[in-house]
């Protein structure tokens, strides 16, 4: 396997870690996916902004398996970076909003699905842990996520370096998702990959603030 294929499969397990207390999920009778449009309104014209709805595609969103001769530490982590996000049968609907501007890559989704999914949370030894593969390494680990009320959320930093054609190359993305029984919203955060240019720190907060929004909004 490729050292990029490495970094990108390697970069994209884990996504779900970390959780805080929630309370039941209220009505799934008075959400509706669509209005998480809302959120576009709140970037200004220094970003690119784009909508897009389709049904469900569980392999779209699934953490990829790590590559073969990955090394975790601690080892028992392993199982926990393969588990699956979403079941392969799960049948629903996706809308999004992804906005590019300000060094930086934001994506808000919310779902709606067949049947509730149960969140993957890591064990108290796993809520932060490192891996190797040959040249690739990194960590991935649990962070605070908005507290929003009746609502389970979770939150995840994780960052991968690579060496890739003479040069150590760093990757991160944050990923925060909120729990409504049948429905879900993922927001990640990541910085935008510019030639000749140093990459700009991932707004958090305004992550953060994305996540809760777009639960209002499709709560709304």
């Amino acid at each position: 396997m490729s050292t990029h294929r490495v970094l990108v499969a390697v970069l994209s397990v884990g996504v779900v870690a970390g959780c805080s207390a929630a309370e039941e999920p209220p009505s799934s009778e008075s959400i509706d996916i669509a209005k998480i449009g809302q959120v576009a309104s709140t970037f200004g014209p220094e970003f690119q902004v784009t909508e897009k709805s389709s049904g469900l595609d569980p392999k779209a969103l699934e953490n990829q398996r790590p590559p073969e001769g990955v090394e975790f530490e601690p080892a028992d982590c392993a199982e926990f970076a393969s588990m699956q996000t979403l079941p392969e049968e799960l049948k629903g609907n996706m809308s999004a909003v992804i906005a590019e501007g300000e060094g930086n890559r934001l994506v808000a989704i919310a779902l709606e699905t067949s049947e509730q999914v149960p969140l993957n949370t890591p064990s108290d030894n796993c809520k932060k842990f490192s891996y190797v593969a040959g040249g690739t390494r990194g960590t991935i680990e649990s962070v605070p996520a908005p507290q929003i009320d009746g609502v389970e959320t979770l939150g995840v930093h994780r960052v991968v370096q690579a060496a890739m054609n003479g040069q150590v190359q760093t990757g991160e993305v944050y990923s925060y998702i909120a729990h409504l029984g049948d429905y879900q919203v993922i927001v990640t955060a990541n910085p935008l990959v510019v030639p000749d240019k140093p990459t700009e720190p991932v707004d958090t907060g305004r992550a953060e603030k994305l996540l809760t929004d777009a639960v209002a909004a499709i709560r709304s």
